[in-house]
């Protein structure tokens, strides 16, 4: 049976993570996705803001974090992924703050990542083809930054996890990074034979997927094992909502807005055995403080489900 996986977010809170941990694991959970990313939020460094967090030393680091490593380990709970910060670059930014980003927090988050002796952290592309002109020199600046955490990979064991994103334009969704299967194919394996070592490969978003178009199952096949996590979570196809799987409908009629059955063919087809992930921590503030265990009893379910449906 794969293992069912959810993120730390809005579920363990730092002042007592052993609450957190035990929830999740009662909740049907034996893996996690730790949200290293809630520590420097997108929202502010799209403002050009950074709080101080990463400018603790990687023993201070070690410090604050080993409480949720102990408690996780007492639960049962693995963290087989975790998310770093994001955006790595910030297009309107200065310098400055584009070179804190990659040499401070995405080297510290590298660190964070082997003290909890995780095997994959996902990463965003640059969001720099409409800067740039062009995909393909928008991928080269990704590409630049990927090589540069390449050593550290090789050496700590870890594999850097590209996904796939959106990217919004005058009010409209489009592709962003990584959305192309063939192209994000070629360049890992061009970057792992490049190092000897498994140092990247590819992260599935589902609500990522629905937004643009993506064909679920044509995409995984064509990535195949190079798929080392999962982001799942449901939208309606306009925004990124990061909801419960099936929640959305096309109509009254109930087609479901996410092609599910896609995904589950394609995992199917490439012999998934990697933890089934979910990117559903906003859930668990929609709901009522009250039904937060309730609500991620139903996330585990659907992933228990998914579980065996692909595996059958």
């Amino acid at each position: 049976m794969l293992k069912i996986g959810v993120q730390t977010k809005n579920a363990v809170d730092d002042s007592n993570p052993e609450k957190g941990f035990e929830l999740l694991k009662s909740a049907g959970f034996s893996c996690a996705d730790f949200s290293l990313n809630a520590y420097l939020s997108n929202i502010s460094l799209y403002r050009h803001e950074v709080n101080t967090f990463f400018d603790k030393s990687e023993t201070e680091l070690e410090a604050f974090f080993a409480p949720h490593k102990k408690a996780a380990a007492a639960a049962g709970i693995q963290i087989n992924q975790m998310h770093m910060p994001y955006p790595n670059y910030v297009p309107s930014a200065d310098e400055e703050l584009n070179s804190y980003l990659k040499k401070t927090v995405a080297v510290k988050s590298m660190k964070i990542c082997h003290f909890f002796e995780c095997r994959y952290i996902v990463v965003h592309g640059f969001k720099l083809a409409r800067n740039l002109g062009s995909e393909e020199a928008e991928w080269e600046r990704t590409q630049e930054f990927l090589e540069f955490l390449a050593p550290m990979a090789r050496e700590m064991g870890i594999t850097v996890c590209v996904e796939n994103i959106y990217n919004s334009i005058g009010g409209h969704i489009v592709e962003g990074p990584c959305c192309d299967a063939r192209k994000a194919a070629r360049r890992i394996d061009m970057i792992n034979e490049k190092y000897g070592a498994e140092v990247l490969g590819f992260c599935f978003d589902t609500g990522h997927a629905n937004l643009v178009g993506i064909d679920f199952e044509r995409f995984i096949t064509c990535l195949g094992s190079r798929i080392k996590v999962l982001h799942i979570h449901d939208n309606d196809g306009m925004g990124d909502l990061h909801q419960i799987p099936f929640t959305f409908t096309k109509s009254r009629e109930n087609t479901v807005s996410t092609d599910w059955k896609g995904f589950i063919n394609g995992l199917k087809a490439i012999k998934y055995n990697n933890v089934l992930s979910f990117e559903t921590a906003p859930v668990l503030t929609a709901f009522p403080q009250e039904m937060k265990s309730a609500a991620l009893e139903m996330i585990a379910k659907i992933g228990k489900y998914f579980a065996e449906v692909i595996t059958s």
